[in-house]
């Protein structure tokens, strides 16, 4: 029965990380393309608590209760975004950093090479 449970949820999570449109945004911004997205992404979790707070104060007018799901829905991808914003900066001055380290040829082991000049002869071979 365990078993059965574990599996019906670990499809559900799959399901939810492919179809709903704030998990397809936040593994976008995990790509090597979409570092540089990350900070502006995080602009998102103050549009998700605008929506919430409106939704809130729509609830306390006289709403129905079920839009309180709507506003939990809203401050959770709100707190996914502005989690995600520094996530993503961290990690793409960590892959620019690696980037920097193998062009210089530090990490290939070769030492660092320096340009070639124009004055400098060259030989023939």
């Amino acid at each position: 029965m365990f078993q059965l449970l574990i599996a019906f949820v670990s499809r559900v999570y799959a399901f939810f990380q492919r179809s709903m449109p704030t998990n397809i945004l936040i593994r976008a911004t995990h790509t090597r393309r979409g570092l540089k997205w990350g900070l502006p992404a995080m602009l998102l979790a103050v549009v998700y608590i605008v929506i919430a707070a409106a939704l809130a104060r729509w609830v306390a007018g006289g709403a129905p209760g079920w839009i309180n799901l709507l506003v939990l829905l809203s401050l959770w991808n709100a707190l996914k975004f502005a989690v995600n914003g520094p996530i993503t900066v961290v990690r793409l001055a960590r892959v620019r950093a690696y980037e920097r380290r193998y062009r210089d040829g530090r990490l290939a082991g070769q030492p660092r090479q320096t340009p070639v000049d124009d004055r400098t002869p060259v030989e023939p071979r």
